[in-house]
């Protein structure tokens, strides 16, 4: 098991030029070429529908937009400078992919501003770089149990798997950097255009909680690889030499009981955070709650109180939630994590703690092994009910889940069997383990996002140039930041030095 595999949204097309007004004419190309790298974004999103999972292209689409994002930055700083100017509030539409909805289906949106094309653009360059880590895993393969692998040919793989580490690690900015940075001017441009009489979603894709859920949730699918790397040359040997005792290779079965811990925790904080989406919004009319709650009873998609399977409320509109495949997918790593944290506890257990401690190794291990055995049946953690409805992907990850789990179900029953047939003390009740257990670790860490210098206008590295040679050609350049020629009685640059000192993109009202 890797990552979450996102489903990635579309748009719809639009060109800069019909809002943007370039008073000076200084930036007809820019325009230009920004709209054309939209119209890029757009088709590269669209192929990626069309095609099947083994054809689709994460890198392509990384780099599509890491040639945009630039360029939209470049139009938000020359409007804040006051050298473009906008015609009209420009419109953009997105599918919002994280809203749930009856059918499984995408409910394109209309949105107000700039802010909300930068917020969504964004968004998408996190879930694409989460896509193309899993890509990169799904890649790999079980190398680390080949018994034909050579090291420089593991070593190679460990350094890909390293490389999905760090593309986890810089979603989790990205989604962090939208929460704390953008969605702040997004409340005040909803506030502004809901004045004006316009309309204005706001789909859980732009809640602040669930970007830093998502953030969390990146975090703890690093934390997964990392764990896996960590175990690559042990597993290997753990393969010719199953079960206690472990190889000499094998890293600390403590660290690894904290690592999966700190895992649990937070896909735990992600899932908390994922069903405040809605929790506040208003609720729907009796008579269309009722309505709505007897349809989806009819296709098995709630419980009996009218409630959905996983987080699911029938007083407000599904729309206004979190996607529950999401949910179920954090419901399961939490109990998978949780159920390895035991593993590891029991073995560390009975390899370090003596015959004393041989009834807590199997104490642990035979918890491990029930949620194990739960997660392999279904279980209670997100298992899907019959009668309800699943998208592929869904199911892709639940296959590669439970493939996962069956694998650690077998190593748990080999050391289980072991320690077992070792023990001569009594095994503690479940509630005395619970106590025992220690606070989880973290092995990586967030990447903070930073915002890309503009591809031109204030801020960009030609136009910072353009500035140092006018000032330098009015006799302002050199030590002293003006050498006595700042006086006003000259002719001033085309644009204030105080515009020129800001050194990041968008100073001003958009950022």
């Amino acid at each position: 098991m890797s990552s979450y595999l996102y489903e990635l949204p579309t748009t719809g097309a639009i060109s800069f030029g019909d809002f943007c007004y370039d008073k000076s004419a200084s930036y007809i190309s820019e325009v230009s070429d920004t709209t054309e790298a939209r119209a890029n974004l757009r088709a590269a999103l669209k192929a990626y529908k069309r095609s099947d999972d083994n054809e689709k292209d994460y890198l392509r689409l990384v780099k599509v937009l890491d040639d945009y994002i630039p360029r939209l930055y470049g139009i938000l700083a020359a409007l804040n400078a006051g050298e473009l100017v906008l015609r009209s509030e420009p419109i953009f539409s997105w599918r919002t992919t994280l809203s749930s909805t009856l059918f499984h289906t995408s409910p394109r949106l209309s949105f107000p501003s700039l802010t909300a094309e930068l917020a969504f653009t964004l968004l998408t360059y996190a879930f694409a770089l989460s896509n193309l880590a899993r890509a990169v895993v799904a890649s790999l393969g079980a190398y680390e149990t080949e018994r034909g692998i050579s090291d420089a040919g593991r070593r190679a793989k460990d350094d890909r798997l390293q490389f999905a580490v760090t593309l986890l690690c810089k979603a989790a900015g990205v989604f962090e950097y939208i929460a704390k940075n953008v969605l702040g001017e997004w409340d005040a441009v909803r506030e502004r255009v809901g004045a004006a009489g316009m309309s204005c979603p706001h789909p859980p894709d732009l809640s602040r909680e669930v970007l830093i859920g998502l953030s969390k949730m990146a975090l703890a699918d690093a934390q997964n690889l990392a764990i896996r790397k960590l175990l690559t040359r042990a597993a290997y040997e753990s393969t010719v030499t199953p079960g206690p005792p472990l190889p000499k290779s094998h890293p600390s079965p403590a660290l690894a009981s904290k690592l999966h811990l700190e895992c649990a925790a937070l896909y735990t904080s992600a899932r908390a955070l994922a069903k405040t989406a809605g929790a506040s919004r208003p609720a729907l009319s009796p008579t269309s709650s009722s309505a709505k709650s007897k349809f989806k009873l009819g296709l098995g998609g709630s419980n009996k109180d009218g409630s959905s399977a996983e987080g699911g409320g029938g007083g407000r509109d599904d729309a206004d939630e979190v996607v529950p495949e999401l949910r179920r997918y954090l419901s399961d790593e939490i109990a998978v994590h949780n159920a390895l944290a035991h593993k590891w506890l029991g073995v560390d257990a009975g390899e370090n703690g003596g015959p004393q401690q041989t009834g807590t190794a199997v104490g642990f291990l035979t918890w491990s092994k029930k949620e194990l055995e739960d997660l392999k049946n279904g279980g209670s953690a997100g298992g899907m009910a019959v009668g309800t409805m699943g998208t592929e992907r869904e199911k892709e990850m639940r296959e590669a889940r439970k493939a996962r789990v069956l694998g650690d179900l077998e190593s748990v029953n080999v050391f289980f069997k072991g320690y077992k047939r070792m023990n001569d003390s009594i095994v503690p009740p479940q509630s005395d383990l619970q106590a025992s257990i220690p606070a989880g670790r973290m092995a990586i860490a967030i990447r903070p996002y930073t915002k890309p210098v503009p591809a031109f206008g204030p801020g960009s590295a030609d136009y910072v140039q353009k500035m140092a040679e006018e000032l330098e050609s009015l006799g302002l350049g050199g030590e002293g930041g003006g050498g006595g020629g700042g006086d006003s009685s000259g002719t001033s640059p085309a644009v204030p030095p105080h515009k020129a000192e800001a050194s990041y993109a968008g100073a001003g009202s958009y950022y």
